[in-house]
């Protein structure tokens, strides 16, 4: 099953009409190997169905990432960005010139957290971490630029 049918599955399961905005949103994160702003959501969703509002978009990615099927990275500039979410335990590195997300896993934060949990009290019930960097395209790219 590909990811756009599965998500919308997982939609109607959870109660949510399947409105062609939603599709469309839909159609473009299930897609995509870079994370993307809802402007460029809206932008690509609106090839698919030229009605589509920023507000369809918002709240389609609110119900998705309820659902665990997206995931947002808190950009430092301020704006949100989404991409969907990996199987299993994993997380991300993320090109900070053109947004490709790649994902890895690796749970050797255990000692961390376990250090964490101790010097503050809290109990850590899950994390995500996201890695900020240039994937080797952009380095290239970045290393001919400053030639």
């Amino acid at each position: 099953m590909r990811r756009s049918e599965f998500w919308l599955q997982a939609l109607r399961q959870g109660g949510y009409r399947l409105t062609a905005a939603r599709r469309a949103v839909v159609r473009v994160l299930a897609e995509s190997e870079h994370t993307l702003t809802p402007a460029e959501i809206y932008q690509a969703g609106r090839r698919f169905y030229p009605a589509l509002g920023l507000v369809s978009v918002y709240r389609t990615l609110e119900k998705l990432e309820e659902l665990g099927l997206v995931q947002r990275v808190h950009r430092a500039e301020g704006c949100n960005t989404y991409f969907p979410s990996a199987e299993g335990h994993q997380h991300v590195l993320l090109c900070r010139r053109c947004q490709q997300a790649v994902f890895f896993s690796g749970d050797d934060l255990e000692p961390l957290v376990g250090r964490l949990q101790a010097e503050t009290g809290f109990r850590i019930e899950r994390h995500w971490l996201q890695l900020f960097g240039l994937c080797s395209a952009c380095r290239e790219k970045e290393e001919k630029d400053d030639e």
